[in-house]
């Protein structure tokens, strides 16, 4: 079976019980972004150096308390990591810091820049760590909310009686070319494909001129068009780039469901919450997440390609397997399954190695 990414790599860092802990690893540039950190103690030290950006859909400890962890492995590196969250984010930020003494902060130190999102706005404030990790507003800005040229992050906000984000990535387009549509033009592959392909990666298509081959009766011959974009928009091979949807401990409501629905309809890969089981509609109602029978009506909207449920909730700990066999995927919905733990049960006391006796 081909893969269904380009250039995306998702590793579920957790078990249908952990602290859910999503990794999207960018193969062409070794980079990663990170989607909540709650339990992340089990993650080697070259998992965090390896993160540009953090994605958190709220504060609640399971999905907040690992920020230490990243500051940890992450303060005396020198980059900026990208934190994005709801309203409030900057704050908690800033009272993490204010835990520690900085007094030995040193000018190759890195930063934390936090953008808190409120609908189409980002909030930015620089948390600077040649300077203690002192707190710099950066104003607020629209557009994008993060992206560079293999990948783009879009959220929406649901509730869960505070505001809870849900994220969505998606690759960025390849450069494929269509047999088919080169013939019906009459151009000829060549060595020119190689520079139209260059302009494409480094976003220099519009503007850019390029010579390329086309067929002139029996022979071949050279042309010239100043719109590189507009020659390659005449031979691209159509392809919907591929998605991932990240969406944990929402309310299932009429309005969170359109919600979500706009934003993850059709995605490939949707990584979802399911915290209860159908008997349990009702606590998990009032807790404000989902059931079994709430995500196979989700599916039925959203269509993915493949589910990956998680975060179950620990009443089950004993028994998982009825998650699985109450989930209903409509045709052409896969559904993944993953162990129940990926992080080590706690040390017992009697577990712990005895000190030699010295003689």
């Amino acid at each position: 079976m081909p893969k269904p990414f380009r250039y995306l790599e998702p590793t579920f860092f957790a078990g249908l019980f952990d602290d859910p802990l999503l990794l999207v690893r960018t193969r062409p540039l070794s980079r990663a972004i990170l989607f909540d950190c709650g339990k992340v103690h089990h993650l080697a030290k070259r998992v965090y150096t390896s993160i540009d950006a953090i994605f958190i859909s709220h504060a609640h400890m399971d999905h907040f308390m690992g920020m230490d962890s990243v500051i940890r492995h992450s303060h005396a590196s020198p980059r900026t990591i990208d934190v994005f969250g709801p309203p409030g984010l900057s704050a908690r930020m800033a009272n993490k810091f204010a835990c520690y003494d900085w007094n030995l902060a040193d000018t190759f130190w890195g930063n934390f820049r936090v953008g808190e999102i409120c609908e189409d706005q980002v909030t930015s404030t620089l948390f600077s760590g040649p300077d203690a990790f002192q707190a710099q507003p950066e104003g607020e800005r629209d557009g994008e909310l993060y992206g560079n040229h293999y990948l783009s992050v879009r959220s929406v906000a649901c509730e869960h009686r505070i505001p809870v984000l849900s994220y969505r990535v998606d690759e960025g387009a390849a450069f494929l070319v269509d047999d088919e549509r080169m013939a019906a033009e009459g151009i000829v592959k060549g060595e020119w494909l190689k520079e139209l392909e260059r302009l494409f990666h480094a976003g220099e298509l519009e503007g850019s001129a390029i010579s390329y081959q086309a067929m002139l009766g029996e022979g071949v011959e050279e042309r010239f068009t100043p719109n590189a974009a507009a020659l390659y928009g005449r031979i691209m091979k159509q392809e919907t780039p591929a998605s991932i949807g990240y969406m944990t401990d929402v309310g299932f409501s009429d309005e969170n469901l359109e919600k979500l629905v706009a934003l993850h309809e059709g995605v490939t890969l949707l990584i979802c919450e399911c915290a209860f089981l159908a008997a349990e509609q009702r606590k998990a109602h009032l807790s404000r997440h989902m059931c079994t029978t709430d995500l196979n009506i989700l599916l039925d909207r959203l269509r993915p390609r493949y589910v990956l449920p998680m975060h179950l909730s620990k009443i089950y700990q004993k028994n998982s397997a009825p998650l699985y066999q109450e989930i209903e995927p409509p045709p052409g919905v896969t559904v993944l399954k993953i162990p129940d733990r990926l992080t080590p049960r706690p040390m017992m006391e009697s577990e712990v190695p005895k000190p030699v006796e010295l003689k």
